[in-house]
């Protein structure tokens, strides 16, 4: 091989690691507490069903009756729906309980793990590096029947 192939090669990587670097970065989940979670109980402000993350406001009061907004990042319309999830699936006013990994900020939202609905109905929106899985899921219906709100209270009560 000539060294203006092995050149051209070595160019044509480093433009291909170049080009991938905002793929990645826009994917990565370094805004949520890798190892926290939070669930918060409010009523449905706003789906934003959009790309390339859909957003699920949701209007939470605290023992004093202030209402929040707090905002948790969900996957895109197409992982949604693959998933059984449309825009109707939250209409405004909805009751829930939410669960995410919170923003490091402190800011009030996170990445979405998943959503009670008032009728009882787990659903899987999850992303920000959540887990939403169906083990997951289980996990919490018990730790909610408990009264526990957070996966570092319910590590406490092991």
């Amino acid at each position: 091989m000539t060294a203006s192939r092995v050149s051209v090669g070595v160019l044509m990587g480093i433009c291909l690691a170049v080009a991938s670097a905002p793929a990645l970065a826009h994917h990565s989940a370094a805004m949520f507490e890798e190892k926290k979670t939070v669930t918060v109980e409010g009523v449905v402000k706003e789906f934003q069903f959009t790309n390339p993350h859909s957003w699920l406001l949701v209007d939470v009061k605290d023992k004093n009756g202030k209402v929040t907004t707090w905002g948790f990042e969900a996957e895109g319309p197409s992982t949604l729906q693959r998933a059984g999830i449309r825009p109707s699936e939250f209409p405004v006013g909805t009751k829930l309980t939410i669960t995410g990994r919170p923003m490091k900020d402190g800011r009030p939202g996170g990445g979405l793990g998943w959503a009670k609905l008032a009728n009882g109905t787990f659903v899987n929106p999850s992303d920000g590096g959540c887990d939403g899985s169906p083990a997951a899921i289980e996990k919490w219906k018990g730790w909610l029947a408990k009264g526990i709100t957070s996966s570092a209270d319910a590590i406490k009560t092991k």
